[in-house]
């Protein structure tokens, strides 16, 4: 079975909107799959380990996958580029699927220890760092750039659906049939993802770009690629916001958020309900960006929503109540969201094509590698100072993404396109 190529760009027209395009929704239904299919992994791997091995030891195996993840990306983001994202993700989801069935076999057949939850997550970690860029650079090849503002609201709302059935059907496999069983639908879950990834019609690059890509070292592509984006009069900002926006982000609504419950006797299902209520905010900001396609003043616009979430998430540590927790949630969610949503559009549209999985790579580097970096900083000055004074201090450096993001000129005028 071969991929259908198209010889140019794909083209998407007024009567064809992404959120109507079978070629978009059969790679749409493919990311989905294979995201599902990643959150029920996470839960298989998290109970074999607990079960396995003592609390340090499961922590230890779930947290491995992150240093291969983060070393290597840099470098995955070259390969999406050089060998085009379209067969480095079916490649990827491959691999991600024999290491899951393997796993799965052997623990239905025996029990081998952490050592081989500890082997699969590795892979795991080394996989995803070509993995995520060459999603990232994905859409370009699947529509034309007048649709990928909305191609990101649809991969938003994927994400989220991903989280919100990925974790119950993990759970449940677990109990009918114990770790083995939640591994085997994990790997069937990434597996369905290869069959409709090689059914979307993509753009290839042509015969004189893959003649340049040969004539090129990697080193070369790296060096070109990170000189592109620090002489990127969108990108170069559009990045540093990403990274000041998550670094004050991650650590309150993830660590901070659990003590905050804790402290204001909210409970765990007083935190469920705030948790969820910021998924809610984030799923309709993304369904917003899908059903309308563009926002004007794309950058002004996200700037603002990078201001109105930090604000919003400070003001989270002063609310006495759950429903107050919840209606700030709600508010930080959409706000977040809609910020997210739109950087993430202003990447796949300011960027050149030839470029994107190397700029998805340092985009991916400043979220998951440098953001969760601040979750012990923020539990331990939580510790220190309480919970009023961290989160005001981390919705400051959050605002200061905002603040950057409309002093740029460049980046504040940043438009979509129509």
């Amino acid at each position: 079975m071969t991929a259908t190529v198209l010889p140019g760009p794909a083209r998407s027209t007024a009567r064809e909107a992404a959120h109507r395009d079978g070629n978009v929704l059969r790679w749409l239904g493919a990311y989905t799959s294979s995201m599902i299919g990643d959150n029920v992994y996470y839960i298989a791997l998290s109970w074999a380990a607990v079960q396995a091995g003592s609390p340090s030891q499961a922590g230890l195996v779930m947290s491995v996958s992150a240093v291969p993840r983060a070393l290597l990306m840099l470098g995955g983001g070259v390969v999406a580029d050089r060998f085009g994202p379209r067969k480095v993700v079916i490649g990827s989801d491959a691999v991600r699927c024999a290491t899951v069935l393997a796993v799965a076999a052997l623990l239905f057949a025996t029990s081998p220890g952490l050592w081989l939850l500890g082997l699969a997550a590795v892979v795991f970690g080394v996989v995803d760092a070509v993995f995520m860029p060459a999603v990232g650079a994905l859409p370009a090849r699947v529509t034309g750039r007048d649709q990928l503002a909305r191609v990101q609201g649809m991969r938003g709302l994927a994400i989220r659906s991903a989280n919100v059935l990925g974790a119950p059907l993990g759970g449940l496999a677990v109990a009918l049939g114990g770790a083995a069983t939640a591994f085997a639908l994990a790997g069937l879950l990434i597996a369905v993802s290869v069959p409709l990834l090689i059914s979307v019609r993509m753009r290839e690059p042509t015969p004189d770009d893959e003649a340049d890509k040969a004539a090129r070292t990697a080193w070369h592509d790296l060096r070109d690629g990170l000189r592109y984006i620090r002489g990127h009069h969108v990108l170069a900002p559009l990045i540093a916001v990403i990274a000041l926006g998550d670094l004050g982000f991650v650590g309150p609504f993830n660590v901070g958020l659990t003590l905050l419950a804790d402290r204001r006797g909210w409970g765990a299902s007083g935190m469920g309900w705030v948790i969820a209520a910021f998924g809610t905010g984030a799923g309709a900001a993304a369904l917003l960006l899908t059903l309308r396609g563009r926002l004007p003043r794309a950058g002004t616009v996200a700037a603002v929503g990078i201001l109105g979430g930090s604000v919003a998430t400070g003001a989270l540590a002063f609310v006495p109540g759950v429903a107050g927790a919840v209606g700030v949630a709600l508010v930080v969610g959409l706000l977040a969201g809609l910020s997210g949503a739109l950087c993430g559009a202003l990447i796949q549209t300011q960027c050149d094509p030839a470029y994107l999985g190397r700029v998805s790579a340092v985009a991916g580097i400043v979220s998951l590698g440098l953001a969760p970096l601040s979750m012990p900083v923020t539990a331990a000055a939580i510790g220190w100072w309480g919970t009023g004074p961290v989160f005001v201090t981390s919705a400051a450096v959050c605002g200061l993404g905002g603040v950057l993001a409309l002093c740029v000129r460049d980046l504040r005028r940043a438009e979509l396109p129509r």
